[in-house]
């Protein structure tokens, strides 16, 4: 069933677990996502990025995703959320689409433009029951500015600071804050580290949920820790795509000659729920719906 995401996080405050924010690009990994979660009665948010939207349409993935929602989850809750939105635009376009939360991604501007820009798409939210992610520090891989070679470059250079994280959610009321404390987009050699201590400095200045980019290559303990230091939703897309195309390799290398994409893309599927299923039990939210 589709809720407002408030319902979710708010529980998931309360019982001190964290919500999986699982992206999707098609009706497949959506079923995988929606069959992971009721498989484990873990409430999920799905989350929707631009780049999505321009491969599916507005209203084709979101159609799937409520339709999915309502017909295969009636017992498990599921928020809808727009990942990375680069532009008051894509705020709107999703708010009326019928999404229950938004992320402004202005983290890749001079901080006063970010917060001008999360402030009006956050004030636009809030007038039409949204919630408003807003994102402080750059994340590095894939959405951020700074090329994967950490070791060129100070972590205060591109790491969430502390005070300019309480700064700007007085500023822009956002209801939760993306940070930047190691995490990267995308999976790169070596083990992802979280900066526990910074994580830790931010909870005691920003009281609302945290949220955690770039999960997939971060270290089950380290995430166990990073919850209890208030992150209260872990977004997952890396992890789903290695999922669901090493899943497809391996169907078509074993069944060269088949063509009926439902058998092919089915394997494909039923990859991306186990892997929706590791997770949830990871951040705790299994058995939570």
């Amino acid at each position: 069933m589709l809720v407002h995401i408030e319902d979710i996080i708010s529980k998931a405050q309360a019982g001190d677990y964290a919500i999986g924010a699982f992206n999707t690009q098609n009706l497949e990994i959506t079923l995988g996502i929606i069959r992971g979660a009721v498989a484990q009665h873990s409430p999920i948010i799905i989350q929707i990025s631009e780049t999505t939207i321009k491969y599916a349409s507005l209203k084709a993935i979101t159609h799937v995703v409520t339709t999915l929602a309502k017909n295969e989850s009636t017992n498990v809750p599921i928020a809808l959320h727009l990942d990375h939105g680069s532009n008051f635009l894509s705020v709107t376009e999703c708010i009326s689409a019928g999404f229950s939360s938004i992320h402004i991604d202005g983290s890749k501007l001079p901080f006063d433009e970010n917060v001008n820009l999360t402030k009006q798409s956050v004030e636009y939210a809030h007038d039409r029951n949204t919630w408003a992610q807003g994102e402080v520090g750059t994340i590095l891989g894939k959405e951020g500015l700074v090329k994967k070679e950490k070791n060129l470059i100070k972590p205060d250079e591109y790491m969430t600071d502390p005070e300019q994280a309480a700064d700007f959610v007085q500023r822009t009321n956002v209801d939760t804050l993306a940070v930047s404390i190691g995490n990267m987009h995308g999976i790169f050699a070596g083990q992802e580290h979280l900066d526990l201590k910074r994580l830790k400095a931010i909870r005691e200045k920003v009281k609302l949920p945290l949220v955690l980019h770039g999960a997939s290559g971060v270290d089950a303990k380290e995430v166990a820790e990073a919850i209890k230091l208030g992150v209260k939703i872990i977004n997952i897309d890396t992890d789903l795509r290695w999922a669901f195309t090493n899943s497809l390799r391996q169907t078509l290398q074993a069944n060269p000659t088949e063509t009926d994409p439902r058998q092919i893309l089915s394997p494909s599927i039923d990859a991306i729920q186990e892997l929706v299923e590791k997770h949830v039990k990871i951040f705790g939210s299994a058995g939570k719906s």
